[in-house]
């Protein structure tokens, strides 16, 4: 459930390994929940700003992930009630059956997708994140992808690896949770959140209808969910639904998945996230050279989607679209 795809390489092993020493210690006990994971971890202080923030102390903060919350994917305490099940039994399967906290047991400080990717995703974040929001980062790692020079209120991560959550210079908080044994009862608050996140992940949930139930609780009225995948995954620990599945047919899965949840917006589908004035260009009274550059925009865009990963993003709010 981390953020997955591709097996890292042996020079990304060997970083790892040269760097596991120098990671923050992190505090991990065995709470009533068998798989609540404590994270003591050293994060920047709350007024991030990209390269100032480098210079400034740490601090320390803990969160425990014990259920904590009001609600459940069940639809108690404000929960987003479940009105179907998208997935039947079968697709729910993974080729490796064991234990997901110990597949991801170890670090890898590697970021799986490439930055033509990543840089739309940090795109997407830019235009649909609120500025000072409250942000949860669900299947993070250690780097969250968001726009280094927006300030949020509240960055909180959750993952499967409490050494990769505590790299995360953007993260206030974090709690470890395997959420296909326990999709539900967050360490959150209901309607507490602007924005909820996951990038590259989603292929793993073998709940994911109980999931997004918890993510429509733990969202404010207005509050958007961004879900952005790629084509590449750890194959043995995806559902079968996803495994040989074409992007048009995860797009609509993901779709299915918000949609079998009630009180959620029509979900949108993106494949690119064209920057503000992109493709423009050459608007009346513009000079050759700008009508040139508008007329050339598409086929730029389409190069560069061509070299890259490619791009998906499904996107969907609670209850209604906050204006921008």
């Amino acid at each position: 459930m981390n953020t997955s795809p591709c097996t890292p390489s042996t020079s990304g092993r060997r970083v790892v390994q040269e760097q596991r020493h120098r990671a923050p210690r992190i505090q991990q006990h065995r709470a009533s929940n068998p798989h609540a994971l404590e994270c003591a971890l050293a994060t920047r202080s709350p007024a991030f700003d990209g390269g100032a923030a480098a210079r400034r102390p740490l601090r320390r903060v803990s969160v425990v992930a014990a259920s904590a919350g009001s609600g459940s994917g069940s639809g108690g305490g404000g929960g987003g009630v479940v009105t179907r099940e998208v997935l039947s039994r079968p697709e729910r399967t993974k080729m490796d059956p064991g234990d997901d906290l110990a597949f991801y047991d170890f670090p890898r400080f590697v970021k799986h997708v490439d930055e033509g990717f990543l840089d739309q995703v940090t795109e997407l974040y830019r235009q649909r994140i609120p500025e000072k929001g409250a942000v949860l980062d669900l299947c993070s790692s250690w780097v969250s992808h968001l726009p280094p020079e927006v300030f949020y209120s509240r960055v909180v991560g959750h993952g499967m690896n409490a050494a990769e959550l505590a790299r995360n210079p953007r993260l206030d908080a974090c709690f470890v949770r395997d959420l296909n044994r326990e999709p539900d009862g967050w360490p959150l608050e209901d309607r507490s959140l602007d924005a909820v996140l996951c990038c590259v992940s989603v292929q793993y949930l073998q709940q994911p209808e109980r999931v997004f139930a918890e993510i429509y609780r733990v969202l404010k009225p207005g509050g958007v969910c961004i879900i952005t995948f790629s084509n590449r995954m750890f194959y043995s620990k995806a559902i079968a639904a996803w495994r040989d599945a074409s992007g048009y047919a995860r797009c609509q899965l993901v779709r299915h998945y918000f949609q079998a949840v009630s009180g959620f917006t029509a979900p949108e589908v993106l494949t690119e996230v064209p920057k503000p004035g992109e493709g423009r260009q050459g608007a009346a009274g513009g000079s050759g050279a700008d009508l040139l550059s508008g007329l050339l925009a598409p086929l730029t865009r389409l190069l560069r989607r061509s070299s890259s990963d490619p791009f998906y993003a499904v996107v969907a709010y609670r209850n209604f679209r906050r204006e921008e």
